[in-house]
């Protein structure tokens, strides 16, 4: 169908993410449609506020809540960040709900949840991004010791 072509085209194309490179044909590998968009949410989530040199203010700074409690203030705080972040650098979706999951946070894993629509295709979407620190897996081993 022309229509849903021409949508995929505005929704874009885009580097792999992580970069992936053919050798034999010196080509980069590509996304394309809401892959695009999920590696472009995965990257904007993961990287640190001054990280890019050309735009020191593009990422959302996750990584300096990894050590903080888990109140409901600071969910709310952790989902305004998340929520600032796709406003300002993920046009192509409207944000529709952020939801912090929270079921394996013993574990030391915090599932972000978001759901949004491609405005392009008006096709709502999810996207999960895993918040955790490696660090984070002597936890378990803790709380077995206090039972």
């Amino acid at each position: 169908m022309a229509t849903e072509n021409s949508d995929r085209n505005f929704i874009g194309r885009g580097w792999s993410f992580p970069p992936q490179f053919d050798f034999s044909s010196k080509t980069v590998g590509m996304t394309e449609g809401e892959e695009d968009i999920d590696n472009s949410l995965f990257i904007l989530l993961s990287t640190v506020v001054g990280e890019r040199v050309m735009d020191m203010t593009y990422g959302c700074n996750l990584d300096a809540l990894v050590f903080e409690s888990l109140d409901s203030s600071m969910i709310t705080f952790i989902k305004s960040k998340i929520e600032k972040a796709i406003l300002f650098y993920e046009a192509r979706i409207e944000l529709q709900n952020i939801n912090m999951n929270t079921q394996d946070i013993l574990q030391g894993v915090i599932l972000i949840e978001i759901e949004y629509i491609v405005s392009a295709t008006n096709n709502r979407y999810n996207f999960v991004f895993p918040f955790w620190k490696e660090e984070g897996t002597e936890i378990e081993s803790i709380v077995r010791f206090n039972k």
